[in-house]
């Protein structure tokens, strides 16, 4: 079977979006922690977390367009601080619910059951219960202009993590905590590791 982009584009819209989406495989479940001007704070669940680059530490996340209420990007644009937190598979229902709509003043760490904890010196609120919290730092916003999406570039200011978890090499186990992972918009996974391989050379 082969489908052509014309198909792709005659697709009823939500078929098609939740098609393309799971298209794109199994990707990192993370929760973005943020507070507004006025301080309030605000958690939603991304699916697009990017790693651009180690030195310097530079994370990116794909920002669906700024067409509605997009509290997550509003606040990023203000304060400069959010955090991305990962949290264990057992609490994908309570992570889920983070992509509802909820109202600017209403914090979704209340609404979901998630608690509230703080980095030194960064205004955004991260996950207690994450396995993994990081601090970041807004750097760039770059426009998407083929479909109006936006690539927030942030650089890592601080790591809350077990250091349990990071191996001698500097390989950060994830799998052995059952951290969330995603596919499409809605379906979640653990992960059991198959194995590391030693650097490929010809």
């Amino acid at each position: 079977m082969i489908i052509d982009k014309n198909a792709i584009e005659q697709l009823e819209q939500r078929y098609r979006t939740t098609f393309i989406n799971s298209l794109a495989g199994f990707r990192q479940a993370v929760l973005v922690g943020t507070k507004s001007a006025e301080g309030h704070s605000n958690l939603a669940i991304f699916n697009s977390l990017i790693h651009l680059g180690a030195h310097p530490a530079l994370f990116g996340l794909i920002n669906r367009p700024d067409s509605v209420q997009r509290d997550t990007l509003q606040n990023i644009i203000s304060t400069k601080s959010y955090t991305l937190n990962y949290v264990k598979a057992e609490a994908f229902e309570k992570a889920h619910q983070t992509s509802a709509r909820y109202d600017k003043h209403v914090s979704e760490f209340e609404q979901v059951g998630f608690e509230e904890a703080y980095f030194p010196n960064c205004t955004a609120p991260m996950v207690k219960q994450a396995v993994v919290s990081i601090a970041m730092q807004l750097e760039e916003i770059i426009p998407i202009k083929i479909n109006g999406t936006v690539l927030i570039v942030g650089s890592v200011q601080q790591i809350h993590i077990d250091e349990q978890r990071i191996g001698k090499d500097g390989f950060v186990s994830l799998s052995e905590e059952q951290v969330l992972v995603s596919q499409g918009l809605d379906a979640y996974f653990i992960t059991s590791p198959i194995g590391r391989l030693a650097y490929a050379k010809p």
